[in-house]
């Protein structure tokens, strides 16, 4: 079975570190497995940007603006923020937060 299949299928848990100021979340493409990185980070007012790194955001295919995760991610709402990107292709299989 797939990546894709086993995150759609199971989809995993994830910690975020309390008062996170950057958060990398790899995702799996239901295309071929491919693994692409977003970056959510906060800028010097305090607010989070969500970064593609080097990916257009239509690549996700994700039904929400990168504007509704960082307000999602703003207030702290890590579980809205992973149910926004797995609305797209693609869905979250790993976190990593500081």
């Amino acid at each position: 079975m797939d990546k894709y299949t086993d995150l759609v299928r199971t989809p995993p848990s994830f910690k975020v570190v309390d008062n996170a100021s950057e958060l990398r979340i790899k995702t799996v493409s239901c295309m071929c497995d491919n693994e692409h990185n977003l970056l959510l980070k906060k800028d010097n007012r305090g607010n989070f940007m969500l970064n593609g790194c080097g990916n257009a955001f239509s690549n996700w295919q994700m039904k929400h603006q990168p504007y509704e995760i960082e307000w999602a991610a703003d207030k702290g709402d890590w579980a809205k923020v992973i149910q926004m990107i797995n609305t797209g292709t693609s869905r979250v299989s790993e976190v990593v937060s500081r």
